[in-house]
């Protein structure tokens, strides 16, 4: 008997406020990118992202098109997210102790290095293809987290609570790294005056100050202050999400704080609007001019070899290590087994990876074959933790 329309409405309603709804609009977003990329109206579909819309009194630094505003521009979104998730995680959740954050820390630390080094390890002796070292570091929790969560019980909570602090500590890295190898030549007149906004942030989050528009102005001239710095504007999300109040002020209780306001505003703005345009826009690859043989170049190689090697041998070893050390514990109810899984997904690395290989081959032919590096890498990892977490750890 069909289901009844209540039933399939409420049905439709939890799908969509779930992680796998958010999951399944970025996807569809860069498959429909990806097609009309190869379709015939190919040139339609370049000629929207890479429309003129330029602020002049920006200056040179300022993003020059749609696609160059949706990565610097409405990317510093995603990143706030990202730092007001891990923020609420320290103040009241899976975080909240220096033992609990240091595990997944610690992995995420070696999903970064190990990866690097097999990506350098393998593009040795190619300068250009070496820039993208750090496009192999980063987990997408966008995609990870809705399989772990089609897995069911055979994840334990502890496990799929682990697995989502790495994967925000995992960006949180990745934006350093960012703003520390993939900025412009730095303007110290406009880092002086980056470094004066970032004051104000703390001293208003200091002073207790609970006004959003308050941070939210701070937030916008700080993007402006680092466009023009040098170093990545979309730090400004970072530094913002870091100095927004986890607590409601003492007379209001039960009011919800800042933080999980802004979260709530914003969190459906990213998942449903930022999310599905920046993978519309950079998974739209052409290809035309691509051949089978170019998996074998280095830059493909380095990428596939990190996300598919490096991630889940960097990840499981520095949390196995650590446990070992008696520096952390490992989550309850975790088997070894099931880490190994999961340590799998940590090579999902796309968002993130798309956007290190955007900036570093920007303007260089080794774009493409980035991003092939990237969906081959990321499709082969979900594949492999898939089947491992569903199917290897039921034999007995």
């Amino acid at each position: 008997m069909p289901a009844s329309p209540i039933k399939l409405t409420d049905r439709i309603r939890r799908f969509w406020s779930s992680p796998a709804g958010g999951a399944s609009v970025l996807l569809l977003a860069s498959l429909a990118g990806f097609v009309l990329a190869n379709s015939p109206w190919a040139a339609g579909y370049t000629a929207l992202i890479t429309l003129p819309v330029k602020l002049s009194f920006l200056g040179g630094r300022g993003p020059e098109n749609i696609e160059a505003w949706v990565s610097d521009g409405l990317m510093t979104l995603f990143f706030l997210v990202v730092i007001l998730e891990i923020k609420k995680e320290i103040v009241s959740g899976h975080l909240s102790s220096l033992r609990r954050i240091a595990l997944p820390l610690i992995g995420a630390v070696g999903g970064m290095v190990v990866p690097a080094l097999i990506y350098l390890l393998v593009t040795c002796g190619h300068p250009e293809a070496a820039r993208g070292w750090a496009i192999p570091v980063a987990t997408d929790a966008a995609f990870t987290l809705p399989i772990i969560l089609a897995l069911g019980q055979r994840v334990s909570p502890g496990a799929r609570a682990w697995l989502m602090a790495l994967a925000i500590f995992d960006d949180v890295l990745g934006i350093v790294v960012i703003a520390l190898f993939y900025g412009a030549p730095l303007c110290w007149p406009a880092l002086v005056g980056a470094l004066t906004v970032t004051t104000a942030l703390i001293g208003a989050n200091r002073a207790g100050v609970r006004a959003l528009w308050g941070y939210a102005t701070g937030c916008v001239l700080l993007w402006g202050a680092l466009l023009v710095s040098g170093l990545h504007p979309t730090l400004a999300g970072v530094v913002t999400g870091l100095c927004l109040p986890a607590t409601a002020p003492a007379m209001c209780a039960g009011q919800d704080s800042p933080l999980d306001k802004a979260a709530s505003v914003l969190t459906p703005a990213v998942t449903w609007v930022v999310l599905p345009l920046f993978g519309f826009m950079n998974v739209g690859v052409s290809l035309t001019g691509v051949y089978a043989g170019m998996m074998l170049t280095v830059v493909p190689l380095g990428i596939m070899a990190g996300l598919l090697i490096g991630k889940p041998v960097g990840v499981f070893g520095a949390t196995m290590l650590a446990a070992r050390l008696k520096i952390a514990t490992l989550p309850a109810a975790t088997p070894a087994g099931m880490l190994f899984g999961l340590s799998l997904l940590c090579g999902i690395g796309f968002t993130i990876s798309l956007f290190i290989a955007n900036l570093a081959f920007a303007g260089l032919e080794l774009v493409v074959p980035a991003k092939i590096g990237i969906f081959a890498g990321s499709i082969l990892s979900a594949l492999m933790g898939w089947f491992w977490l569903r199917f290897r750890l039921s034999i007995k």
